[in-house]
């Protein structure tokens, strides 16, 4: 009988201590930037060892380090990061000058892909290089220019995002000049075909995702790179095929200035300050409960400056809800204050 109620009890507290363990989790919290100091223009991808990477563009941190030829930095939970290292141990050398900005990291071909740009302020011709390994750690091995602004005949082309379709790999890039997409060789080295556009000239940092039946364009419009004045904003369209055309809520082309709001650094009613000015270039990820993530940068008001001048842009994150058919962001401003963390099981 004793053994009985030992048995009955035990049973009875390993189902509390469960429960206590599952509710801690659901109750963990966050606050952001979950990364500092700088990732900007983030990519993320999830590796086989089931951690979150995220890779950003060029930057000197102040830390006597150098500049990072693109820093990687991984995560389980999207929440506490970890500094992993740079993509390349020395910077590709087929263009003359320039730094490498806005990386777009993916797994394709049993590979890990990294499209990056190379270009300087005023670059007269920015380039989009290409350059694989076999672990999201790096190092990459750099393939050379995919190709250039004046080669493919659009203006200062930088920003690209790989986009499988049907086993068909696309690049999509452009800042400011049109956004454009093209068909690219089984083995993402070349381009195949005409490239088509798809936004207008108020974007950069695409981009896109398939839900529903629906293909989603985030965009980021406005300054960058002002500190505490950038204006960096997303807004977003969809379309029924990846060619376009996308419109946003009200049925405007995207590459006629339409766009809906999804993200700014002010709220649109002036109903109180925002501690982060400029949100934008965005990639999403989706939870185990299902709930899309947004991850982006913004520059933290109060410490807007990297120790040379560069614009400080740390990492954050924020959930997604969608309503009917269409993704928002609560006040459509970075949060900054605590929140449930994304769910991962292990």
């Amino acid at each position: 009988m004793v053994n009985k109620y030992l048995t009955v009890w035990l049973l009875f507290l390993l189902i509390f201590l469960s429960s206590c363990s599952a509710q801690t989790k659901q109750e963990a919290t966050f606050q952001n930037p979950v990364f500092e100091p700088v990732i900007a223009d983030p990519s993320v991808v999830k590796a086989d060892d089931e951690y979150f990477y995220v890779l950003g563009t060029e930057d000197d941190w102040g830390d006597e380090q150098g500049s990072r030829l693109i820093p990687i930095v991984k995560s389980k939970n999207l929440v506490d990061w970890t500094y992993v290292g740079e993509a390349f141990e020395e910077k590709p050398n087929w263009k003359d000058e320039g730094s490498l900005w806005a990386p777009d990291i993916s797994s394709f071909n049993g590979k890990y892909y990294l499209y990056y740009s190379y270009s300087i302020w005023g670059d007269a011709n920015p380039s989009i290089g290409v350059a694989t390994s076999d672990s999201p750690e790096g190092p990459f091995t750099d393939h050379g220019k995919l190709f250039d602004s004046k080669s493919i005949g659009v203006g200062n082309s930088i920003d690209p995002m790989l986009f499988v379709e049907n086993e068909t790999p696309y690049l999509f890039w452009g800042s400011f000049k049109g956004i454009y997409g093209i068909e690219l060789a089984e083995d993402g080295m070349s381009t195949v075909g005409e490239k088509f556009q798809i936004a207008g000239i108020d974007y950069e940092a695409t981009y896109i995702i398939k839900r529903n039946d629906y293909y989603y364009f985030f965009g980021s419009r406005g300054t960058c790179c002002e500190g505490e004045n950038s204006g960096y904003n997303v807004a977003v369209g969809k379309a029924e095929a990846i060619t376009g055309p996308y419109l946003d809520k009200e049925g405007k082309d995207l590459s006629l200035s339409g766009g809906t709001l999804l993200l700014t650094g002010h709220f649109p009613n002036d109903e109180g300050p925002v501690l982060f000015a400029g949100p934008g270039h965005n990639t999403i990820v989706t939870d185990d409960n299902g709930t899309d993530w947004m991850i982006y940068h913004a520059v933290d008001k109060s410490n807007p400056r990297l120790p040379n001048g560069a614009t400080r842009r740390p990492l954050m994150i924020d959930p997604i809800k969608w309503e009917d058919g269409w993704p928002t962001i609560e006040g459509l401003v970075p949060s900054n204050e605590e929140r449930p963390v994304p769910i991962f099981h292990d």
